[in-house]
């Protein structure tokens, strides 16, 4: 073959291939618009309380706004209403109102984008509409100050989902990042699993230590779910879970969402991680409110503006933890859970929200049919949101 052939060839070849991938690529993106797309878990609330970003706007900076989550198809993210452990009592409460209200100017602020939703129907209903469907999360249970009227509020407020525990133990449930001090839930703990089944509130096990997880399987009579955590054999963090939790979670009917942030994903990046969650969970001020707020701002710049604390993994980083976590618990008991804006780095070609098509490429890659896919981007954690709120 003379030079000039073999260089057409070449020429030809590449271009097949590249073709090939721009083809995948837009069958990616068809199915992410098709689905109703769910994150169990974004951290994008703490950005618009303290930085006083228009996420109605496409932002420069960060993981999440409106455009973005549109573009990538995640239509209904739960937005997590993060307060610090180290906002104690009645803080704790007022941190949580704060966030609420920034929630709400959102809504206020933009009509026609966004809409709150409390049920499944609701997400369906929105998310046909043309609009985001915010489905609102408490991320912490220091944050109802040890009172189920607190939590019945919470819930007034269309809150409908709430993480037990966050960096530490509170004072009725063990968290996975701290010295145990009930060995699991405590029987208030175990209270406010039967209010929040009652109530129709999701119950979220992230964060949670091993004991307080299977506490609460042995109390709840609705589904679980593990918001953003990942698999503990591929990256062996305590906020990851076992392949036994898994199959646990799986015989319970819940689904856990995979945690988008390097550490959970990779080993490489683990031990960077649990530094980081260390140095936070150690933050102790003995301050109260705007002196509370103006360190919660510090300590926020500190960690989600300075770069990222670990190594970025890759995007079969990524992919092999949904295929481990499917192998183990079912494709119906797999979601998304990406903890974007809440942790500091992300797999390449997952950069921010609107890169979810190239999941939905490398799954479709990895073999998995669109209707599975479809069950992985929401239609999972849609199931559970229905099964517990009733609608």
């Amino acid at each position: 073959m003379s030079r000039r052939w073999w260089l057409w060839a070449v020429v030809l070849g590449l271009t097949s291939v590249i073709g090939a991938a721009q083809d995948e690529l837009a069958r990616a993106k068809r199915i992410n618009q098709q689905a109703i797309g769910i994150d169990a878990h974004i951290d994008t609330l703490q950005r618009i309380l303290i930085e006083k970003v228009d996420i109605g706007q496409p932002l420069p900076k960060g993981h999440v706004d409106i455009p973005r989550l549109k573009e990538g198809g995640m239509h209904a993210p739960f937005f997590a209403l993060w307060v610090p452990t180290y906002y104690r009592g009645a803080e704790a409460v007022r941190r949580t109102l704060d966030l609420r209200d920034a929630m709400q100017r959102v809504l206020d602020a933009h009509p026609q984008e966004i809409e709150l939703a409390t049920t499944a129907s609701d997400i369906e209903r929105v998310v046909g509409s043309g609009k985001i469907a915010a489905f609102l999360t408490v991320e912490g249970g220091h944050q109802i100050d040890n009172d189920l009227a607190v939590l019945r509020m919470y819930y007034r407020l269309g809150i409908r989902s709430m993480t037990l525990t966050h960096f530490r133990n509170n004072d009725w449930a063990d968290s996975s990042t701290d010295t145990p001090k009930h060995n699991g839930l405590t029987d208030f703990g175990k209270q406010v699993i039967r209010e929040m089944n009652r109530l129709g509130m999701i119950v979220d096990v992230s964060h949670v230590s091993d004991k307080t997880f299977y506490d609460t399987l042995a109390v709840t009579t609705k589904p679980l779910i593990a918001s953003h955590s990942a698999c503990r054999v591929l990256s062996d963090i305590a906020r990851n879970m076992t392949d036994d939790m898994l199959r646990a979670l799986a015989k319970n009917g819940g689904v856990v969402g995979i945690n988008f942030g390097s550490g959970f994903l990779s080993q490489k990046s683990a031990e960077a991680l649990k530094k980081s969650i260390s140095n936070l969970a150690a933050a102790e001020p003995d301050l109260t409110g705007k002196a509370l707020d103006d360190y919660a701002r510090e300590q926020y710049i500190k960690v989600f503006q300075s770069g990222p604390t670990e190594p970025s993994a890759l995007l079969d980083d990524m992919v092999a933890n949904i295929d481990h976590a499917v192998k183990v618990a079912g494709i119906d008991h797999v979601g998304i859970g990406s903890d974007y804006d809440g942790v500091s780095s992300v797999p390449a070609g997952l950069e921010d929200v609107s890169h979810m098509p190239n999941l939905t490429a490398a799954l479709l890659k990895r073999g998995y049919s669109e209707a599975d896919i479809k069950k992985i981007l929401g239609g999972n954690f849609l199931r559970v949101i229905r099964e517990v709120t009733g609608k």
